[in-house]
């Protein structure tokens, strides 16, 4: 305990150093007014806090786009905000986006959610140019807000100040409703568009709070991780400008139909109807799209929720969708042909990725945690998330390259591996190797804990809130995961100093990762077995649509 105290005291002390001078690095700074509690913006001034215990300027709740409510329901958002907002207390975080599975929305969700927070180092000035770091939170793109991620350990970790910044997006039946009545009358992928607007906002107004544009690093984790990987295939790997390196923890590769597909179709018309809005009622003799953006929130998020109900088998219906715009093809596809953005990224997964997922499912044919599962139950489980994926595939191919015998006749941990693999961890081995090519380093890592844990999002103690339980090893390991991501965001190249060095992909023969494990952090080669079974899956994108 004396020791978690003491850890704390150092972090907070570092915070407090003037940041002229850190850690014995001479950060040069530029003159201007130095960031307060308010800053004025061309639609508002927002009065923020200071805390000064940690030394960080935060600025919550800025809105960073019009509600996209009634008729701006499903379309792309207006950004900046059309009206001048005034003086804005901006102390506290906004309102989150509706989740999927709410029934009612009041209190701490809302549709009016496209919020910004801003958390700024002590001693910065407007023209500093801090590098920028932006988060967006993960939650399979149906729940998540970026309330519970605050950034002081990572800030107190880096040699070098940078700027925080996170941001809410439109989530499920708000955000990722597909069909072709939205791309007709409204944007497809509005959530993601949400981001991207973020992501023009940070340009256009961070100079303000003393970040520069021209540095800007995406991180994500889960969904948000995903997002990263969107946001380097759109516009075929043209970024805009909007940043220029990526962070992605354990991006999932989810089931991209197009948006004009049999699937997304009938994911809307279900919906549709679920919220009264169906083909031949009178509420939509006007059209279908018409009759749900009169609606309430909440008889759309009950809509939503009564659509999660009606497919048991599966975990998430909502996310990007090929829109022919800016995502115009699934994302092996376009990693496979170069065609993403060629900036400097780290990406990674966790051990045990695919824990516990098939014992949330409600359907019990499809639930591997019950006695009497078999592989079938395995197969049923992979198809609700992956609905194309044939039997002949896993039975044939699947089943032969995760024998159960491997897993002592447990079909709850061969389901678990395969799905872990799939989903996340082949993934994140596949957006690094061919980015060296382009003249850019790739980071890859395995966070590997076996004391706290190391299934899905387990990582995310290290950065922002490490566990109770968690002892010496664990946050000398967490101090050092936060100094390796801070000074790829400060300085393009993960460094620690107590851990090893982390070596990018294509440094060494094979693809090498660095594993982050409380006992030993050390690089490790990826072994062919784990690499022949992502081949797998990306080799059968016409049945998982990824």
């Amino acid at each position: 305990m004396a020791h978690r105290i003491n850890y704390y005291i150092l972090s907070l002390l570092l915070l407090l150093l003037p940041q002229t001078f850190v850690l014995g690095n001479l950060i040069p700074r530029k003159t201007g007014p130095r960031i307060s509690t308010t800053v004025t913006l061309d639609y508002g001034t927002f009065k923020g806090r200071h805390n000064k215990t940690s030394g960080i300027f935060s600025f919550r709740g800025i809105k960073f786009a019009d509600p996209p409510t009634g008729d701006m329901r499903w379309t792309a958002p207006v950004s900046p905000p059309s009206q001048n907002l005034g003086n804005v207390n901006a102390t506290k975080f906004g309102l989150s986006c509706v989740r999927t599975n709410q029934i009612l929305v009041k209190n701490e969700t809302s549709e009016d959610c496209l919020f910004a927070n801003i958390f700024v180092p002590n001693n910065t000035h407007v023209n500093d140019k801090l590098p920028v770091l932006v988060w967006f939170h993960g939650g399979g793109f149906q729940i998540g807000t970026t309330h519970e991620f605050h950034p002081d350990l990572l800030m107190a970790s880096s040699s070098q100040p940078f700027i925080f910044a996170s941001f809410e997006y439109r989530l499920g039946q708000f955000g990722f409703l597909g069909g072709s009545e939205i791309a007709e009358s409204g944007a497809i992928n509005a959530g993601f568009l949400d981001q991207r607007a973020a992501l023009k906002w940070v340009q256009r107004y961070i100079g303000q709070f003393g970040g520069d544009s021209g540095h800007v690093t995406i991180w994500g984790q889960s969904a948000g991780a995903g997002s990263i990987m969107y946001h380097l295939m759109a516009n075929n790997g043209d970024t805009e400008g909007l940043f220029h390196a990526a962070i992605m923890d354990s991006p999932p590769l989810v089931y991209t139909p197009a948006f004009n597909d049999d699937y997304d179709e009938g994911i809307f018309q279900q919906f549709a109807e679920l919220a009264g809005c169906g083909n031949g009622t009178t509420a939509a003799k006007d059209g279908q799209l018409n009759c749900l953006r009169k609606l309430t929130s909440t008889k759309l998020a009950k809509a939503g929720s009564s659509l999660l109900a009606a497919r048991p088998d599966t975990l998430f219906l909502f996310a990007p969708v090929v829109d022919n715009i800016l995502i115009k093809e699934r994302p092996v596809e376009a990693y496979k042909a170069g065609r993403f953005a060629h900036v400097p990224v780290i990406a990674g997964s966790n051990t045990d990725e695919g824990a516990h997922w098939s014992s949330t499912v409600p359907d019990p044919a499809a639930n591997t945690s019950f006695p009497n599962a078999t592989e079938t139950t395995v197969f049923n489980f992979l198809v609700g998330q992956y609905p194309s994926l044939t039997s002949e595939t896993i039975t044939t191919t699947g089943f032969s390259l995760y024998p159960l015998e491997s897993f002592g006749g447990n079909v709850s941990l061969q389901g678990q591996q395969m799905y872990g693999e799939a989903r996340y961890i082949c993934s994140a081995l596949m957006s690094t190797p061919a980015v060296p090519a382009f003249g850019n380093s790739a980071y890859q890592y395995r966070y590997d804990n076996p004391h706290l844990g190391s299934h899905h999002k387990d990582e995310l103690q290290a950065y922002f809130s490490p566990s109770l339980d968690a002892d010496d090893d664990d946050l000398a390991l967490f101090e050092t995961m936060r100094e390796y991501i801070t000074s790829f965001v400060t300085t393009g190249k993960p460094v620690s100093k107590s851990g090893p060095e982390w070596k990018p992909v294509g440094s060494d023969s094979g693809l090498s990762r660095i594993v982050f494990n409380p006992q030993n952090s050390a690089m490790e080669e990826v072994d062919n077995a784990l690499t022949t079974r992502c081949d797998f899956w990306h080799g059968i994108t016409d049945e998982v649509l990824t």
